[in-house]
C-alpha cells in the first residue's frame, strides 16, 4: 500500500504544484488588463464553477468506466496532457481573449483528471488504510505547494514562461509513473456487456441517503469557514491588527505548517480511533481556536493559535474525504468523490464574498466570528451521525466497518 499511495501522491503533487503556480502568477497577468482586484478574484474562481458541474459529473462517469487501461486511468490520460499543454501555453498569451482562453481550457483539462485521480486513492487501498494513505498524499500535495512559492518565484524571474513550462513537464511525469507504476484493479461492476463509458447505473441520487446529506453538509460548513478565513485573512491581518502585508501572510504560514506536519499523524489517529470522532475533535478545537482569535492581539499569540488551528484542520480534512467515501459503497467511490468537490467548491464560491460582506457590515472581527459559526453548523450536522454504518445494505461483499 506505502509504495503505491507515494507514486499517487505524485499525482497529486503536479495538481498542487500547478495550481499554486496558477494562483500565483495568472493574476498578475489578468492585471495587465482588468483593474478592479473584484474582476480578476473572479476570473480566479474560473476552477470551483466547473468544479461544481464538470468533477461530479466525471466522477459519477469512472465508476462504470471499463477499458484496458482501467476504469479512472483513461481520464488521467486524456486530461493530464491536455492540461500540460494550456498550462504551458498561458504566458504566451497575447490578448486578455487568448489568456482567458487559455485558462478555461487549461481548468477544463484539470477537471476531466481531478476526481479519477483522488478516486484512485480508495481504489488501490483497503478501507482502514485510507485516512493513513490520504495523509500520505496530502504531504505530497502541501510539499507541491511549497515548492511551488518557493523554487517558482525563482523561475519567474529568469522568464514569466519557465514555470508553466516545468509545471507542464512535471504534470507528463507523474502521469506516465502512475501509469507504469500503478496497476488499476478491474472494474468490480464491470461485466462483458458493458462498454468503455457506458451510461453509469449508479444514480446520484440515490447516494443522497440521510447520513451523506449530513456529511456533506458537514463538510460545506467547515469549508465556508475555512476558504474565507485563507481568503480574507491577510485583510483582517492588515486593516484590523494593523499587521505589514507580508507579516499578515506569513503569519498565515504557521496554519499551513502545522497542517503539513500533522497531516500522517492524523490519518494515523483516523485509523485507530475512527474518522468521526477524530473529525469531531477537529472540528471542536478549530471552533475554539477562531473564537479565541477574535480577542487576540498579539503577533506572537496569533501565530501560536495558527498552529494550533492548523493541527485541528489536519484532523478534519484528512479524515473527510476517506469518510464519506467509506459510507457507501466500492462502486460508487467516483460519484462520492464528485460529491466531495462539489460541496467544498461551492463553499468556496460562496464564503470569501459572504464573509467579505459581513466584514463590511460588522467590521473586521466579523471573518472569525462567522467561521467560529460555520464551525458550530458543522458540529450541529455530524452529532446526529452514527458512529456505526453499514456501507451498503444489502451487499454481501462488503462488511460493516467503525467510523
Amino acid at each position: 500500500m506505502t509504495k503505491k499511495t507515494w507514486l499517487l501522491g505524485l499525482g497529486f503533487f503536479s495538481i498542487s504544484i500547478t495550481w499554486a503556480l496558477y494562483n500565483a502568477f495568472v493574476p498578475l497577468f489578468l492585471a495587465q488588463y482588468l483593474q478592479k482586484a473584484s474582476l480578476i478574484g473572479f476570473m480566479m474562481t474560473i476552477d470551483n464553477y466547473l468544479a461544481l458541474f464538470i468533477q461530479p459529473w466525471i466522477g459519477h462517469r469512472s465508476d462504470r468506466t471499463n477499458t484496458r487501461f482501467g476504469r479512472r486511468m483513461p481520464y488521467l490520460l486524456m486530461g493530464m496532457p491536455l492540461a500540460a499543454l494550456f498550462v504551458t501555453l498561458i504566458p504566451w498569451y497575447t490578448s486578455l481573449s487568448t489568456l482567458v482562453i487559455f485558462m478555461v481550457l487549461m481548468n477544463l483539462s484539470m477537471s476531466l483528471f481531478r476526481s479519477p485521480t483522488v478516486s484512485l486513492m480508495p481504489d488501490i487501498t483497503p478501507e482502514p488504510q485510507r485516512t493513513k494513505a490520504n495523509g500520505i498524499i496530502n504531504v505530497m500535495g502541501g510539499l507541491g505547494s511549497v515548492l511551488a512559492f518557493g523554487v517558482g518565484s525563482i523561475l519567474y524571474k529568469i522568464g514569466t514562461f519557465v514555470p508553466f513550462l516545468c509545471a507542464g513537464v512535471i504534470i507528463i511525469g507523474a502521469m506516465l509513473i502512475l501509469k507504469f507504476g500503478i496497476k488499476e484493479v478491474p472494474n468490480p461492476i464491470a461485466n462483458k456487456d458493458v462498454h468503455a463509458f457506458s451510461k453509469p447505473r449508479i444514480s446520484l441520487r440515490a447516494q443522497l441517503d440521510r447520513t451523506t446529506i449530513l456529511i456533506l453538509s458537514a463538510i460545506f460548513c467547515w469549508f465556508l469557514a475555512y476558504q474565507g478565513v485563507e481568503a480574507m485573512f491577510t485583510l483582517y491581518g492588515t486593516k484590523y491588527l494593523g499587521l505589514s502585508g507580508s507579516a499578515a501572510s506569513f503569519s498565515l504560514t504557521f496554519f499551513s505548517l502545522a497542517f503539513l506536519a500533522f497531516a500522517i499523524p492524523s490519518g494515523w489517529l483516523g485509523a485507530r480511533y475512527g474518522k468521526k470522532r477524530v473529525i469531531l475533535s477537529g472540528v471542536v478545537g478549530l471552533f475554539i481556536i477562531f473564537s479565541a482569535i477574535v480577542f487576540v492581539h498579539h503577533l506572537l499569540a496569533l501565530r501560536l493559535l495558527l498552529v494550533a488551528g492548523g493541527l485541528f484542520w489536519a484532523c478534519i480534512n484528512i479524515n473527510s474525504y476517506p469518510w464519506i467515501v467509506s459510507t457507501g459503497s466500492e462502486e460508487s467511490i467516483g460519484t462520492r468523490t464528485g460529491l466531495y468537490y462539489l460541496v467544498s467548491s461551492l463553499a468556496a464560491i460562496i464564503s470569501p464574498p459572504l464573509l467579505g460582506l459581513l466584514m463590511d457590515q460588522w467590521g473586521y472581527p466579523a471573518l472569525f466570528i462567522t467561521a467560529s459559526v460555520g464551525l458550530l453548523l458543522a458540529l450541529l450536522c455530524l452529532l446526529p451521525i452514527p458512529s456505526e454504518l453499514s456501507r451498503t445494505e444489502g451487499d454481501p461483499t462488503v462488511t460493516n466497518v467503525r467510523l
